[in-house]
């Protein structure tokens, strides 16, 4: 299975709400996102399962990449996971993805969380964290204790093209 490991764009200060899980993402984050999405559409890494935290900042980032990852315009199913939550229960989670059958799955989620996710998943320390929209590919082969990590797309990286 291909994993993509992604930390949501660049979010607002505070909500209306004052409630941190109602934070949505700045117009700037909306774009660095975008230009995620479209990168890895570009280098052939479109995901086809969407799982994100509930937070709003996390499904947002994950519905644009849903939609931008679609050819005909149409956004992929997003399915809503309290694993991916700050200090979820993501890696006790992943293996049943595994046994679904899922083939491309993004999970978006939080830091440290993602880092930490990362780290169990290669069976050993990741050495950064995540910065806000990046993405780890990792491939999870069915036959070996530890995921092999394929690359890291830096957001950063893309406004230098």
């Amino acid at each position: 299975m291909k994993l993509y490991l992604m930390r949501h764009g660049p979010a607002e200060a505070q909500a209306a709400s004052g409630l941190d899980g109602d934070r949505g993402l700045t117009p700037s984050g909306r774009e660095r996102v975008r230009a995620v999405a479209k990168s890895l559409v570009e280098s052939g890494e479109a995901p086809i399962h969407f799982v994100t935290s509930p937070l709003v900042r996390a499904v947002q980032t994950a519905e644009i990449v849903a939609l931008i990852a679609r050819s005909d315009g149409e956004a992929n199913a997003v399915e809503v996971r309290r694993e991916l939550s700050p200090d979820g229960h993501a890696l006790a989670w992943i293996p049943t993805l595994a046994a679904q059958g899922r083939k491309r799955v993004m999970l978006v989620g939080h830091e440290p969380d993602m880092s930490s996710l990362a780290s169990a998943l290669l069976g050993h320390p990741f050495g950064q964290g995540f910065d806000k929209a990046m993405v780890v590919g990792l491939h999870l082969p069915l036959d070996a204790p530890n995921a092999q990590l394929r690359f890291v797309l830096d957001p950063h990286a893309l406004k230098a093209r």
